[in-house]
């Protein structure tokens, strides 16, 4: 590491310790399951590449608190549920693969540690150690395998970056309530490695991805049907993320995001800083739901585009989560068309409101 690399990580370090003693988040510990909260997630997307072929993947686990308290000395309660999705974008063949899990938590087919991200239900997990060469940065490892959809993923995630708080220090407002808040984490630019099983066939792939960790009793404000968001990596290793909170009509109730450039403190937007404004609008033939898969987003840090790069990217997720959702890899293009990050965006509330 050079002098200059060196002292970005420490300015950035010293951002994210002093952040962390503002928001009472405590590391290794707030890695892993708050089971005394409503719903939770831990969510990776990103991109995998072998040679010129071009993949997006998503891999994601839920824990949800039932309300259902377990009789005394029982362990048969239902009081924690987890689901997963698994998805995978194949732009050569113009195809989205997905399938999905559901288990309440214990008797060894499900669970969620507390002390650290340690999450598996049957076959698919995921969990993270301190990357070896530098334990202040954490490596995870995700396993999915879909004999229903053709596909498996055997991935290993390295940080690049320290840990990025979103909202203020961690605590990110999702309305206009005082309640209506949640838990929020990113990590961005993270470096891919690892084997995706395609029909039978392994291939030997690299990426990059973004990890988010959430969780809250109030992720969406009463008026809100549903969100879009994005979560960016940029080409010369900055972090953009943007949200908003979504009414039946298509205004915002509330809206956030924020930018980190490599080495520096992140930039959160307030809810008056962040515009989505809808583009070509792909409607699915089967749930008719109409998702605009290009958008133009108005940040503090500028003004960008998104184009999705395929329009078939909705999960039906009713056998799990219970909501269908649009899901896939996307690019993110400045002003005059240049293309300056790629990453994910997501669309929720267009087939039904989403209740969580």
């Amino acid at each position: 590491m050079d002098r200059r690399s060196l002292l970005l990580w420490l300015a950035a370090s010293s951002a994210l310790a002093n952040a962390q003693a503002r928001s009472g988040l405590t590391f290794p510990t707030d890695f892993g399951a708050h089971p005394q909260t409503r719903t939770e997630w831990w969510y990776v997307t990103g991109s995998l590449q072998s040679n010129a072929r071009l993949w997006g993947f998503q891999v994601t686990f839920f824990r949800s608190s039932t309300g259902i308290e377990a009789a005394a000395g029982s362990r048969f309660g239902p009081t924690q549920l987890l689901f997963a999705h698994a998805a995978l974008t194949d732009l050569e063949a113009k195809r989205l693969r997905h399938d999905q899990r559901i288990a309440r938590s214990g008797f060894g087919i499900a669970q969620a540690r507390s002390d650290d991200t340690g999450v598996v239900l049957r076959d698919w997990q995921m969990s993270r150690t301190p990357l070896p060469t530098d334990t202040r940065l954490s490596r995870y490892r995700a396993q999915v395998a879909s004999d229903s959809a053709g596909f498996a993923l055997e991935l290993q995630f390295d940080a690049t970056q320290p840990v990025l708080l979103q909202g203020d220090a961690g605590l990110s407002k999702k309305g206009p309530g005082a309640a209506e808040t949640s838990r929020y984490y990113s990590e961005p630019q993270l470096a891919v490695s690892g084997s995706l099983t395609l029909d039978g066939k392994p291939i030997s792939v690299t990426g990059r991805a973004w990890l988010d960790h959430e969780w809250s009793d109030a992720f969406i404000p009463p008026q809100a049907v549903g969100w879009d968001w994005i979560g960016m990596n940029l080409e010369d290793g900055s972090a953009l993320t943007a949200f908003r909170l979504r009414r039946a009509d298509g205004s915002a109730v509330y809206a956030g995001g924020s930018l980190r450039r490599a080495g520096e403190a992140a930039r959160s937007f307030g809810p008056d800083e962040v515009r989505f404004t809808p583009g070509r609008v792909w409607e699915s033939a089967a749930s008719r739901a109409r998702y605009p898969v290009q958008w133009t987003i108005e940040t503090p840090a500028g003004r960008f585009h998104v184009n999705a790069l395929l329009d078939n990217q909705e999960l039906d997720s009713r056998g799990s989560s219970g909501a269908i959702y649009w899901e896939g890899i996307s690019d993110l293009l400045d002003e005059a068309g240049r293309k300056v990050g790629r990453g994910y965006l997501e669309m929720t509330g267009y087939a039904a409101a989403l209740r969580l």
